[in-house]
């Protein structure tokens, strides 16, 4: 088992959820936490306890992007008018990455980011290769010319489980997609709840 995998699977387990809804969750085969103590029955959580829970499931959603990535979109999020909770999610499907996971080009968001990372994403027509990219409405997303037939690809745009959401228009037979509009957070298909609001709170504390 790869870093990787075994990282996503400890996410799930960790947090007692599963978070990207995926089949091969181990949460499907033991649905407690990980470790000699994971079977114990745990306490109720403090107000910051809950705060914290809800920042490391939004944060581990998105591959786990660094506390030092999370904080900086949360500080844009917060310099924004509007509510912060909302503008939050905004910027996190924005992402690169995240886009490229919504228009079903890969199977996961740790793809996602592998895929970005190794040159195989044109956005209107240049590439680019960093993740955490702010894609603005109106851009273009598209698989360059010599990726189109990766295996990982094709898999993926066939995958049952979920579906691509409305701000996000894909053509699978070219593998473009275009970024139509920033969604609010009951736009985006999460499998578990999200509460942005607790991570404003974890933040302002």
């Amino acid at each position: 088992m790869s870093k990787r995998i075994s990282a996503k699977h400890k996410i799930d387990r960790r947090l007692g959820e599963n978070i990207w809804g995926r089949p091969s969750s181990p949460l499907n085969a033991r649905a407690y936490g990980p470790g000699q103590h994971g079977q114990r029955r745990k306490g109720k959580l403090s107000d910051y306890g809950l705060q914290l829970r809800a920042k490391q499931k939004l944060k581990g959603y998105y591959a786990s992007i660094t506390e030092k990535s999370f904080k900086k979109l949360y500080n844009e999020a917060a310099r924004v008018k509007g509510d912060t909770g909302e503008n939050l999610i905004g910027l996190l499907e924005s992402r690169l990455d995240a886009i490229v996971y919504r228009a079903k080009f890969v199977a996961t968001p740790f793809a996602a980011r592998q895929f970005v990372n190794h040159g195989h994403i044109l956005v209107n027509g240049k590439r680019v290769n960093i993740p955490s990219y702010q894609v603005k409405v109106g851009d273009k997303i598209e698989v360059r010319e010599r990726s189109k037939q990766l295996a990982i690809l094709i898999e993926a745009t066939q995958l049952a489980e979920r579906d691509v959401p409305d701000y996000v228009e894909v053509d699978h037979n070219k593998m473009t997609a275009t970024y139509v509009r920033v969604p609010a957070l009951s736009d985006v298909p999460y499998p578990v709840q999200m509460e942005p609001n607790l991570v404003v709170e974890f933040y302002s504390r």
